[in-house]
């Protein structure tokens, strides 16, 4: 296993779709092939547009291969007391290859992605985080949020 760790640029695409695909099926266990066919034509012109800009793909590579990666997507909004800087980020699509879990490499990618927001300014960091996940961000300094408002969402 030769590893390396850095982020993913537009030359990554293809492999940052296949592991985007591969994170979903993860999470929902299968996906519709209408849906995954929506996403699968979504995901090129997405990631052209915003990797590296508003989008962060923190990767692992065994070789050339991405076997795990983390997204941060910037958020800027108007500042309030709770983002004083009118920046923060969501952390996203968590994922390692089955076969290289349990060696540290999500843990790593969180690490180096956390020291990017903070060199970048971001007032906070949100996830949604699954069971498996749950722990290893709790390990990582994440609390659940406390929130005085109701979460809703309105579907079209």
């Amino acid at each position: 296993m030769n590893m390396t760790f850095d982020r993913a640029t537009k030359g990554d695409i293809p492999q940052l779709i296949r592991l985007r695909l591969a994170y979903m099926e993860d999470d929902f266990g299968s996906i519709p092939e209408k849906e995954k066919s929506c996403i699968e034509k979504q995901l090129p012109d997405y990631f052209e547009r915003k990797l590296g800009k508003e989008l962060f793909a923190f990767v692992a590579r065994d070789g050339g291969k991405i076997v795990s990666a983390a997204f941060l997507l910037l958020i800027e909004m108007p500042a309030n007391p709770n983002v004083p800087s009118g920046f923060c980020g969501e952390l996203l699509n968590v994922f390692t290859q089955g076969e290289y879990r349990g060696k540290g490499l999500a843990t790593a990618l969180i690490k180096n992605l956390l020291a990017f927001a903070r060199e970048k300014g971001l007032c906070r960091l949100d996830l949604s985080a699954t069971d498996a996940g749950y722990g290893l961000y709790e390990k990582l300094g994440f609390k659940e949020k406390e929130n005085r408002y109701r979460d809703m969402r309105l579907k079209f």
